[in-house]
């Protein structure tokens, strides 16, 4: 199964000094060693996507950016011999967009032609690699297409979520209605920088967390001594970030999504629980 990490923070200067609060509690690898990893951020109006090495180890702090990022996703997984990782190595990304898909669509052999056949030619045109998580996001993107909101920086985050478990929905229907009896695992998470929206259908767990502000920073040295007077100390006890993860450390201070629910976090940081439509 492949690993699924994002982060929607408050103080896009300290997305690295969260990174570093989560190297106890998460995973960055599953069962199956990746060889596809990648991870996307924001630097103002520029989508940044990076990859890396197959054989390498990920760490929480070498996927932060450069630059300072209101938010991040992160996704590794282990792909078949045939597949390149250059078209297929999620997030995916399309504008602001990033897009990743932990699990897998059962039968997708026998959706891909319908599925890809509701889409508009632009977006179909977008689907360069051979996932079933390609052809999900763009499925996404119709669906944000269809109510004009693609580009919208004010879109809501319930109705992202909405549209996102929809997603989900549609390929679930398609799957019952063609006769494919196995369940497939469809979470899904997706950000533009200014929200975060999972949403978790299947078996595979899907977890989240509220990161409260403290004066305590291990990368930048503030200790419970360091004087309040410092600027420093009143940005990191400002900070909140709220994490996505699927593979946990451990579970202490995690709430576990239900399957069928999806999580909206707008830029004020409140997390939402949807169900149904």
């Amino acid at each position: 199964m492949s690993v699924v990490l994002a982060a929607l923070t408050s103080d896009p200067n300290l997305l690295h000094c969260e990174l570093h609060r989560l190297a106890s509690q998460v995973l960055l690898q599953g069962e199956q060693r990746s060889n596809a990893v990648g991870v996307g951020a924001y630097a103002q109006d520029e989508v940044l996507l990076r990859r890396f090495a197959g054989d390498g180890e990920p760490t929480l702090d070498s996927l932060a950016p450069p630059h300072e990022s209101e938010a991040l996703l992160f996704h590794g997984a282990r792909l078949p011999l045939g597949l390149s990782l250059e078209d297929n190595t999620q997030p995916f990304r399309a504008r602001r967009w990033l897009f990743a898909h932990q699990g897998s669509v059962h039968g997708f052999e026998r959706l891909r032609a319908g599925l890809m056949a509701s889409l508009p030619e632009h977006l179909q045109r977008l689907v360069r690699g051979g996932t079933d998580s390609e052809v999900l996001f763009a499925l996404f993107l119709r669906h944000l297409r269809d109510v004009g909101r693609t580009d919208d920086p004010r879109l809501e985050a319930a109705l992202a979520g909405h549209l996102l478990a929809d997603t989900a929905r549609e390929v679930a229907k398609a799957s019952a209605d063609t006769g494919i009896a196995r369940t497939s695992t469809l979470n899904l998470v997706a950000t533009n920088g200014s929200l975060l929206v999972a949403c978790r259908f299947g078996e595979a767990p899907l977890f989240y967390t509220r990161l409260e502000g403290s004066a305590e920073c291990e990368r930048c040295g503030l200790t419970a001594g360091t004087p309040e007077t410092l600027p420093a100390v009143g940005a990191h006890r400002r900070r909140r970030t709220v994490v996505v993860a699927s593979h946990l450390k451990r579970h202490a201070g995690w709430v576990e999504l239900p399957q069928g629910t999806t999580l909206a976090v707008g830029p004020d940081l409140q997390v939402q629980h949807l169900h149904g439509s």
